[in-house]
């Protein structure tokens, strides 16, 4: 019986409250960009038969999970996250077979396969818009939002668009305006149409019947809208739908589910995640990604780090799902910037602010998420011009600001902090040209330090980056108070250092880590005071905290003191 067959529930008391054990509590998820990952045919695009080439380097990392980005048809606007056909596979990733045999190979080595679920819109090109345009009276028209325009001829209303500008295009065949959060070629899906519904929990039965371990849900929390009244996210039948999602498709099956909600707050989050709900697995909140937005220019115009705001939202985030629910950890993804260029130093010291920083995440309570790339320290990418950009979104929001009065110099430099396309230039794998990634010419340049980074050299060095993630993985599958002990912060207005423990049964983990490139003096709390086991260690074992330690630079470290024998 492998992780994903069904299995009998089983359940941990920690703290005094039940928690039901689940394969992906002691699992580590790896996102996987397919047009980024590997070119297995000289095209320049990452594909298929490219990811299944590399199942024995993510087994030997110790992943138990992939989730792919988005691989079904698509005219490829918004990188595949304008679906087309979402039961077929794109032609420049391969074919159903190759994906069958993907998800075939990946479970022969206890792997699942996770699917990016893009549901609350598709492709204009999709036969469902097509069909829905050709007429008002068409029978797929309701499968879309449409409105008539307003009272002055223009919009029906304010909405605007998350890659800039009116949410509404009109169509002129019929005189109506469409809706589109995010560009005007992914129109909105009318999730108060049940045939929508019944329509999406059909395709969604047909893949989990392929044989993936479950779904990563695209911009979940939008497809309760309410568009007359401005209401995109958490809308009122929000949560309704996926309690029906739940019943029609994955509710049966031992899957993984995980919703993207930027919208959530600790106090919704339960809503979505809590054990008699009956919705999601888990969500990814963004809470401590959007903190550091500046509130007029949004990412493009970053704040400066701040360690305390930091640990506030991610200790808040433990609090809030420490009996219930369950939290995801990550630090990037595909939308997001390089972990390492954001929280660490990729100038002085990478590989140990590399290092402090999966320590940090990988020992908190929750699954983690590993975007690819970054288990070799990958960077982001110094882009001098704009038209080095592919990302729709940064290419919009260019012209909207510069338009706007924000200077192209300030736009540049929030874009190679916080664009997409850092997280999106291909994985590098060797010093080969183009990093190892194709032989042809890639569909966006390659970081340039891909001879000096990469994971044919990180996987040969004992002390690499990578090695430091294997080992945070394993650490995770064989103690339990990784997976299931009780958080505590410490030291909380600290300005540089974070300090947290976790507590189940007698075992104590203590973890502590340096966010600076500056020697520390620490003087340890009573509570803190410990000795043990150095599980880990970015520099040389730490086995006891006394009354005052001296981190160095970036430095991070775990000490487990287990419970007396009996």
């Amino acid at each position: 019986m492998d992780q994903f067959s069904e299995q009998p529930a089983t359940r941990v008391i920690e703290q005094g409250f039940s928690i039901e054990r689940k394969w992906w509590h002691t699992s580590t998820v790896y996102q996987i960009y397919p047009r980024s990952f590997v070119d297995s045919n000289g095209d320049g695009i990452g594909d298929i038969p490219g990811i299944a080439s590399k199942l024995d380097y993510l087994k030997a990392l110790g992943v138990g999970v992939i989730w792919l980005s988005p691989i079904y048809a698509s005219p490829m606007d918004d990188n595949g996250y304008d679906i087309s056909d979402y039961q077929d596979i794109a032609p420049e990733f391969g074919t159903l077979a190759d994906f069958d045999h993907l998800v075939a190979e990946a479970r022969r080595r206890d792997i699942g396969v996770l699917l990016d679920l893009v549901v609350n819109h598709t492709s204009d090109e999709h036969p469902w818009f097509i069909e829905a345009r050709k007429s008002i009276d068409n029978p797929y028209r309701d499968f879309y939002i449409w409105r008539r325009p307003g009272a002055d001829g223009g919009f029906p209303n304010r909405l605007k668009s998350s890659f800039g500008g009116p949410a509404w295009t009109l169509d002129p065949e019929t005189g109506e305006y469409y809706l589109h959060l995010f560009s005007r070629r992914q129109p909105d899906l009318n999730w108060e149409n049940p045939k929508v519904r019944a329509e999406i929990y059909k395709m969604m039965n047909w893949w989990l019947e392929r044989g993936i371990a479950g779904f990563r849900m695209d911009v979940i929390d939008y497809i309760g809208k309410k568009v007359d009244q401005e209401i995109v996210k958490d809308g009122p039948h929000l949560h309704d739908y996926l309690q029906e999602m739940h019943r029609e498709t994955f509710g049966s099956r031992n899957v993984l589910t995980v919703g993207e909600t930027w919208s959530a707050t600790p106090g919704s989050a339960l809503l979505y995640s809590g054990k008699d709900r009956r919705e999601l697995s888990m969500i990814f909140q963004f809470e401590h990604v959007t903190q550091q937005w500046d509130e007029k220019f949004g990412k493009w115009r970053p704040k400066p780090f701040d360690l305390v705001r930091l640990k506030s939202v991610l200790s808040k985030w433990q609090y809030a799902l420490s009996e219930d629910g369950w939290n995801s950890l990550f630090w990037g993804n595909h939308d997001l910037p390089r972990a390492v260029s954001k929280y660490g130093n990729v100038t002085g010291y990478h590989m140990e602010s590399a290092k402090m920083l999966a320590t940090v995440l990988h020992l908190m309570k929750g699954t983690p998420f590993i975007y690819q790339g970054e288990e070799i320290g990958m960077t982001n990418v110094p882009f001098t011009k704009i038209e080095q950009y592919r990302d729709i979104e940064t290419l919009n929001m260019h012209r909207l600001h510069v338009e706007a009065g924000y200077s192209p110099e300030d736009f540049l430099r929030g874009a190679n902090e916080n664009g997409r396309d850092n997280a999106r230039t291909p994985m590098q794998w060797s010093a080969a040209p183009h990093g190892g990634f194709t032989t042809g010419v890639p569909w966006i340049e390659v970081n340039a330090n891909y001879p000096k980074i990469n994971a044919e050299s990180a996987m040969t060095d004992e002390n690499s980056v990578w090695n430091h993630y294997r080992k945070l993985i394993a650490l995770r599958k064989k103690h339990p108070v990784i997976v299931y002990g009780l958080y505590q912060s410490w030291l909380d207005q600290h300005p540089d250092i974070f300090v947290y423990s976790r507590t189940l049964k007698g075992d104590r983990l203590v973890v502590m880590a340096n966010f600076t490139p500056r020697p520390i003096s620490l003087t340890i709390p009573d509570e803190l005071q410990v000795c043990g086991e150095c599980l880990i260690s970015n520099y040389s074992p730490v086995t006891e905290l006394c009354e005052g330690v001296e981190l160095r630079a970036y430095e991070a470290f775990a000490i487990l003191c287990k419970a007396p024998a009996k």
